[in-house]
């Protein structure tokens, strides 16, 4: 049994998703972790890695083999984004981008043309994608957006921006979503050379410091009707985009606790005080058992979302329960186990204080921490309450 697998969850899942997730494991073991404390130090964006992650095969894995994709069910996409965000929130954050954000609307909103263009570059990392929905002052209410659509020759003008943007920095692709003139949402892709458009990094970040994040700036950029999704209108459907985005931060904040968590077992066997070491004492064993359980309720949570997204039954409201508990958890876990870890807890050589800064932002995209918890109070009530 894994140190991180008390119930056996393993039993529950294929030896193919089995297979999907030891390999993604490796990969970032061998990848991912021995480079990545020196990147986020230097507040760097690891680039190598992009089209490693494409050879692997994590992004756009629900996607069809047709356009590129894996093909597979959901469970792997999970287990996948938990394997990655042992290694680092940052590059799950770049990983969960380039699939649910980018190729998923393009795949669910695009036209042909489009899914053939785009989709095959992505899913090997020749091109790297971002996905434009926040605003400067549109942060939890994407409905006040001001990024706007005006319709002229051939198209449309594009103007406004979008802030807080993952990968925006080096992507060649956005998806971004602005008003028309009728004030109805609508997805555009815009690519890196149109006119008017630019990405300014944002620096000086103690959270998520190996992620690139920037700004998406639109100038009367042109955009014409062939990058315009044909089957996208409204706010719906980047909605729809964000629960994918969720499912799988549901899943990779996991990731995060688990390496957290082995970190404390292994220091606490290791570090002698009073003549003995440190596991020994309640106060420490009452922490260890206390994180164990946490995360095997969130593992819990996890599979059973899984086995509900693979068979089309997933609620947004039980994906915003299971990011919010799994990313508080995930939280909770990293501040208890840098108490075990004492003064070493904060420094590179071990993973804890980055894994911790990281969630922090992790517990804020994708819907705030307090957003979803007004999304379930209105499913459990049927009052709104979000003014």
């Amino acid at each position: 049994m894994s140190k991180t697998d008390f119930f056996s969850i393993s039993d529950l899942i294929t030896p193919e998703q089995r297979m999907v997730q030891q390999a993604v494991r490796d990969f970032s073991d061998r990848e991912i972790k021995p480079i990545i404390e020196d990147f986020a130090q230097k507040a760097e964006f690891p680039l190598q890695l992009i089209q490693k992650f494409g050879a692997l095969g994590v992004f756009g894995p629900t996607i069809p083999q047709e356009y590129g994709g894996g093909g597979l069910d959901y469970i792997s996409y999970g287990l996948m984004c938990q394997e990655i965000e042992r290694g680092d929130s940052g590059m799950r954050s770049t990983v969960s981008v380039q699939s649910s954000l980018v190729m998923w609307p393009i795949y669910q909103f695009g036209s042909e043309e489009q899914k053939q263009r785009y989709l095959p570059r992505l899913a090997t990392g020749e091109w790297l994608g971002c996905f434009g929905l926040t605003e400067p002052d549109h942060g939890s209410n994407p409905a006040g957006m001001t990024t706007n659509l005006i319709r002229t020759e051939g198209g449309y003008l594009l103007n406004g921006s979008k802030m807080w943007i993952s990968n925006a920095p080096f992507a060649d692709l956005a998806v971004v979503w602005a008003k028309g003139e009728d004030g109805k949402v609508r997805g555009v892709i815009v690519e890196r050379g149109m006119k008017g458009f630019s990405t300014p990094e944002i620096h000086h970040k103690w959270s998520l410091r190996a992620s690139a994040t920037g700004e998406l700036v639109f100038d009367q950029v042109f955009i014409p009707e062939s990058h315009v999704f044909p089957n996208a209108t409204g706010l719906r459907a980047p909605l729809q985009c964000l629960d994918k985005a969720r499912y799988g931060i549901a899943w990779g904040a996991i990731g995060a606790a688990m390496d957290c968590y082995e970190t404390a077992v292994k220091y606490a066997g290791e570090r002698i005080q009073f003549e003995k070491p440190i596991a020994s004492f309640q106060l420490v064993q009452k922490k260890l058992a206390e994180m164990l359980t946490e995360i095997t309720k969130a593992q819990l949570l996890a599979w059973r979302l899984g086995t509900l997204m693979d068979a089309d039954m997933a609620t947004t409201t039980q994906i915003s329960m299971a990011k919010r508990n799994n990313v508080a958890m995930a939280l909770d876990v990293a501040r208890e186990s840098r108490q075990i870890l004492g003064a070493m807890g904060i420094t590179g050589e071990y993973p804890i204080m980055r894994h911790m800064m990281n969630l922090e932002s992790v517990i804020t995209y994708e819907g705030t921490h307090d957003i979803h918890l007004l999304i379930l109070g209105q499913e459990i009530t049927g009052i709104g309450a979000f003014k």
